[in-house]
């Protein structure tokens, strides 16, 4: 056993956090309230505390120490003395464990338990009393890391913006029930690099894998003891360590591999990233590390009631950007998962959060000035969620440049037009067209707009079809969780049917929103499990299912349904890298004519004309055509034509401008349906009741005389 001195030698500030630097282990710790801060260190094979030590020095508000002759492995845990005065923001507590902010491995359970909260439980003084019980038997402890990995000549695959293809997945329900050959386990990080899984990302034209949360976090005790839990994972313990629910040893180098696994197929990793709030929840929730640490400092306090906390995230805090060191802590974490993980991006929770200053949201705020000067994390793929529950909380396209945003407009009207609501076609036509009214400002392009038909929180597109209502009964909250809205339809059975003339009709208008998504300009975002068929049986909430409600079904992909589902999206994914028209790389407002009499993009009624004031305005009218060009090289072009019919009847269409030779490249209602030429005479199509058409043209000699590139 390690012999230890009887105090620490001052050591430095810098860097926050326990590192090791080969003789010894430097801890630094942020506290601008605390008076006193204590490091336990514990005994690797009893967790119990063998030595309790003073950080002898504080300096520009950081406590700090040095160990000489530790080394990595050693476990601790940090007690702050300071303050217990609610009413003012305080809530020292040195009878509470707390988890180093910038711990970048725990070890052992967190068991939840009355002793991890401040005040006493059920005291008639709630949060204003005291609790003196010691919660270190029930906190895992920080471990001092060594980092090192040997990464080889592992290098990020950089998928431009506009060749990007996200499937939004879950770390354990992608591979839960996913056979694989090999020691590979299933539910882990260390599935997401079996060859099965490479091999079916590949295949469906997928890009960039963007993983639900990561990092280590904690379930509310409210589900626990409900029997569920927090699968998602929105609920943020530690911002430097994985989650240890999806690691089979326990080591973090077991996401580094996976990473370097993916890299290697040409896929990039997109980390969701929680930085609006911790799991430590309102004022009445336990103390485990900020809370304990510098309530006032890490938390948004209500001005002139600092015994409360802000709650612009629904989730009972607000953790406080605008503070130099809460937003220091926020870009290390994020330097750390990028350098040392070689994550490719982040998608940000709740982002409106990050930069709302106490005026209100900025989109110059510190932390977007902060990461989109940073020479490393400007470089990654910065995704922002751009809405929250806190005022002004909906924010879709005032993100600065550098930033994507989910679009939840594209959300909604794909699902409305397909579903024949009226007076669809204008919107549609914008989301198409890569949100250009919401996002064609400071130079931002069209990849700015992640369009998305389904996403994590809410239906899987099988289910958008299948239910008119959601059916959430199993997360015990009455039913009333989740969205109302759904802008979802059962086409005449509510669930699941027999009856072929519905499957017929629900895979017609899944297959015509899939292509919607994937023919749009934009980034296209699917959900893991939309390309086979995934069902969470009307659950559009299913946040504390880790069931079979929310693991992918893999038996579904390998039904015959599934196989041709998974097919068609692998097929559109590739009309989508091979004509450049539909993924333009810049905004297209119909000014630019890359042919003669051919703008980049223009609108079309059935009849072969452009769309009139009539047609724009006709409840009635659920007809698109939007034809686009590029130029490609001198001589070469790309032109596509895609027709959208959302009505209930078959419509015959005239093919507009220019003259040449006409291909049927897909026809959603026969998704099997090998390309066709059309004969040279060709002026009319039918487009299928519920169906997308997408034709391409070569233009003739006459349709290109005089054009100057």
């Amino acid at each position: 056993m390690m012999r230890f001195p009887p105090s620490l030698s001052p050591g430095s500030p810098t860097p926050l956090g326990a590192h090791w630097d080969g003789m010894g282990v430097n801890f630094a710790v942020f506290s601008a309230h605390a008076q006193q801060m204590d490091v336990c260190i514990f005994d690797p094979r009893d967790r119990r505390e063998i030595v309790r030590f003073r950080l002898p020095e504080y300096t520009d508000e950081v406590w700090h120490g040095y160990l000489p002759d530790a080394e990595p492995g050693l476990l601790y845990g940090l007690r702050a003395f300071g303050p217990y005065d609610p009413a003012n923001g305080h809530r020292f507590n040195p009878h509470k464990l707390l988890i180093d902010p910038y711990a970048r491995c725990l070890s052992g359970a967190l068991v939840p338990s009355d002793t991890q909260f401040g005040y006493r439980l059920h005291s008639p003084r709630a949060d204003l009393s005291f609790d003196r019980r010691d919660s270190g038997p029930t906190m895992p402890r920080c471990v001092v890391v060594n980092d090192a990995y040997e990464w080889g000549d592992d290098s990020r695959p950089c998928i431009p913006w506009d060749e990007t293809v996200i499937m939004e997945a879950h770390v354990r329900g992608l591979t839960r029930r996913r056979a694989m050959a090999g020691q590979w386990q299933p539910g882990t990080i260390q599935a997401l690099g079996a060859p099965e899984m490479i091999d079916h990302l590949r295949r469906t034209g997928i890009t960039t894998l963007e993983l639900m949360p990561l990092q280590y976090f904690m379930p509310e005790r409210s589900l626990l003891e409900n029997g569920l839990t927090n699968y998602w994972g929105y609920n943020t313990l530690a911002f430097f360590v994985p989650h240890d629910g999806y690691l089979v040893n326990g080591s973090a180098h077991e996401l580094r591999t996976a990473i370097r696994r993916l890299h290697r197929a040409g896929i990039e990793v997109v980390m969701d990233v929680v930085y609006n709030h911790t799991c430590e929840g309102s004022e009445q929730g336990p103390t485990l590390c900020y809370r304990g640490l510098d309530n006032a400092s890490y938390y948004h306090l209500v001005p002139g009631n600092e015994r409360h906390l802000i709650n612009d995230t629904g989730c009972g805090n607000t953790l406080n950007l605008s503070h130099p060191r809460v937003l220091q802590m926020v870009l290390d974490s994020l330097r750390y998962w990028a350098e040392s993980f070689h994550v490719d991006g982040f998608r940000f929770d709740l982002a409106p959060v990050l930069g709302r200053e106490p005026y209100g949201f900025d989109q110059g705020a510190g932390f977007f000035d902060a990461i989109v000067q940073d020479p490393v994390l400007s470089d990654r793929k910065l995704i922002a969620e751009p809405w929250d529950p806190g005022p002004g909380g909906y924010q879709l396209g005032n993100f600065p440049p550098g930033f994507a945003e989910w679009n939840d407009r594209f959300r909604d009207t794909t699902r409305r037009f397909w579903r024949g609501d009226p007076m669809q076609q204008g919107d549609m036509a914008a989301r198409i067209a890569g949100s250009g009214d919401l996002l064609d400002r400071r130079g931002r392009r069209p990849w700015s707009s992640i369009n998305l038909v389904t996403a994590h929180d809410g239906f899987t597109l099988e289910d958008t079809v299948s239910y008119a209502e959601r059916h959430n009964g199993a997360n015990r909250e009455n039913g009333q969780d989740g969205h109302a809205e759904n802008y979802s339809a059962n086409w005449g059975v509510e669930g699941p049917t027999d009856d072929p003339a519905i499957l017929e009709l629900r895979g017609r208008v899944q297959r015509a929103m899939m292509a919607t998504l994937l023919l749009s300009h934009g980034t296209p975002m699917l959900l893991a499990g939309d390309e086979f068929g995934q069902t969470q049986n009307g659950n559009n909430n299913a946040y504390c299912q880790d069931n079979a409600t929310s693991w992918l079904d893999w038996n579904r992909a390998r039904s015959p349904t599934g196989e041709a589902m998974t097919t068609f999206v692998s097929r559109l994914s590739a009309l989508r890298v091979v004509h450049p028209s539909l993924r333009s790389a810049r905004y297209m407002h119909g000014r630019h004519r890359p042919l003669p009499d051919i703008p980049d993009i223009s609108w079309f009624s059935h009849d072969g004309n452009l769309m009139g004031v009539d047609q724009w305005n006709d409840g009635a009218f659920h007809f698109l055509g939007v034809r686009r060009a590029v130029n490609i090289t001198d001589g070469i072009f790309d032109i596509t034509y895609t027709l959208l019919n959302a009505g209930g009847e078959d419509i015959t269409a005239r093919l507009p401008t220019p003259a040449g030779k006409w291909t049927l490249l897909l026809d959603t209602t026969r998704p099997e349906a090998p390309e066709r030429t059309l004969a040279d005479d060709a002026q009319d199509i039918v487009v299928p009741a519920h169906g997308v058409l997408l034709l391409s043209v070569m233009p003739d000699a006459s349709a290109i005389e005089g054009h100057t590139p």
